[in-house]
């Protein structure tokens, strides 16, 4: 694995696979009450421009459960906020820390982050990807199905950052990805392109989200209104306008499949609350898996 995680495309299926077997092992050892401390005395700066629950908690208490410290630090609260050049900051930070996860809306700022950092950076998100977001799904999908290999997973939805997300993991992994979001609203075309170029199993989009998960394993969706979009709120409503996953939608899908969400969700837009909520839903045990796959990602990066 690299020095950094900026993208999923980086990854080949062996670092996936270490990755995952790591998560397992540190997620037993935490419910074991075992004491483990790979990371004492080592310290991560979590850069945030975009407001977050379940990313900030999962890296602070994550970087803690492994014997380390993290340092939540906002765009106004660091000179970066006064004009500071993103390579001045990378290479001090270098020298104060051992490890940085950035959340915000470049995914070239991430990059360019790195580029000037001697020390790992973690794409927490970006407006193009989240990858941390995407290993925990894939860990998700292990626990509750054993594998993903030769699975169908369905997105439904805008074709966003975790669209981009599933189609470059499809790019290395077995499993094929069957989009359906509306026209417009297509994920990033360049990646959309190369997925479907490089993808063993197959990445197809579609716009009847009725075909895209007809015999599906997984059904996936995300919110129609990211942050940043909420001017485009009733246009996308429109817009959107049966792509909702509903009981009726998942029961076009094979009898055992599972529903996942990255979170937040807005019950009654994207997703119904008796889905959401039903039996077939993993997104509570999908949002916990997040603290044990960075664990993972940052001992891998870190120690």
């Amino acid at each position: 694995m690299k020095k950094d995680l900026l993208s999923e495309y980086d990854l080949e299926q062996d670092d996936y696979e270490a990755i995952f077997e790591k998560a397992h092992r540190l997620k037993r050892l935490l419910r074991e009450g075992k004491d483990y401390a790979p990371l004492k005395g080592r310290t991560l700066g979590m850069i945030f421009d975009k407001s977050s629950t379940r990313t900030r908690i999962s890296f602070e208490v994550g970087m803690f459960q492994l014997g380390g410290i993290a340092l939540f630090l906002s765009r106004r609260d660091t000179q970066l906020g006064r004009g500071e050049i993103i390579a001045d900051t990378a290479q001090i930070m270098s020298r104060y820390l051992n490890g940085i996860m950035i959340r915000t809306f470049s995914q070239e700022s991430v990059e360019e982050f790195a580029r000037y950092a001697t020390i790992p950076v973690i794409n927490g998100l970006t407006d193009l990807l989240h990858p941390c977001q995407l290993l925990s799904d894939l860990f998700t999908i292990i626990e509750k199905r054993g594998t993903y290999e030769g699975l169908k997973i369905a997105y439904i939805g805008d074709g966003n950052n975790m669209a981009n997300s599933w189609i470059n993991a499809a790019a290395k992994l077995p499993f094929h990805l069957d989009l359906a979001c509306p026209d417009g609203y297509d994920p990033d075309h360049w990646i959309l392109q190369r997925g479907m170029a490089e993808a063993s199993a197959g990445v197809i989009l579609h716009r009847d989200p009725a075909e895209a998960v007809r015999e599906a394993d997984v059904i996936y969706t995300d919110v129609w209104v990211s942050m940043g979009q909420e001017s485009e709120r009733e246009k996308k409503m429109k817009q959107f306008d049966g792509y909702q996953v509903n009981q009726a939608l998942i029961e076009r899908a094979k009898k055992d499949v599972i529903v996942m969400h990255c979170l937040p969700a807005h019950r009654g837009e994207e997703i119904t609350a008796d889905v959401i909520d039903g039996p077939r839903s993993v997104v509570i045990d999908e949002a916990e898996n997040r603290l044990h796959v960075q664990k993972a990602v940052m001992e891998i990066l870190m120690h």
